[in-house]
C-alpha cells in the first residue's frame, strides 16, 4: 500500500482527555507532581494521529508510531481538560508524518512531530508471532 494514494494533507483529528491520577508523573514516580506526565501527553498525541487515519487506511493495513519529536511546554494538574491535535504534514509512500499539539483551555502545553509507518497486519503478525 503507497499512502499517497490514500492519505492527504491536512487529514486532523483531536482527543480530549480529563487528566485522571494515574497519567500523572507523580503515580509512576515516588515523589514528583502529580501533574500530567510527558509519555501520557505523546501517547495521547499518537492516538490522535492514529483517529486521523480511520477510514482512510485499506482493509489489512495499521500504522506504527516510528518517529517522536516533542516538547512538553507546561504543566497540567489533575482535572485539567486536555486537547490533543494532530494534522498530516507528510506522505511518503508508507511513511505519514504529523503535527502534533495539546491544550490545556487555551494554553499549548505540547508541540512537535509524529511519524506513523504503514504495516501490512498479515505479515508482521507472521514476522513476529503476534496475534
Amino acid at each position: 500500500m503507497d499512502a499517497r494514494n490514500h492519505i492527504r494533507i491536512g487529514i486532523s483529528a483531536e482527543r480530549f482527555l480529563v487528566v485522571p491520577p494515574e497519567r500523572t508523573v507523580g503515580h509512576f514516580l515516588a515523589g514528583m507532581p502529580m501533574v500530567y506526565a510527558t509519555p501520557m501527553m505523546i501517547l495521547e498525541m499518537e492516538m490522535a494521529a492514529c483517529d486521523a487515519l480511520v477510514g482512510h487506511l485499506e482493509p489489512g493495513w495499521i500504522t506504527v508510531g516510528t518517529e517522536v519529536d516533542v516538547r512538553h511546554l507546561a504543566a497540567s494538574p489533575v482535572g485539567a481538560t486536555i486537547r490533543t491535535t494532530a494534522r498530516v504534514i507528510e506522505v511518503v509512500r508508507r511513511v505519514i508524518r504529523f503535527e502534533v499539539e495539546a491544550f490545556d483551555g487555551e494554553r499549548r502545553i505540547g508541540a512537535g512531530r509524529h511519524g506513523r509507518g504503514l504495516v501490512n497486519t498479515d505479515q508482521f503478525q507472521k514476522r513476529f508471532g503476534a496475534g
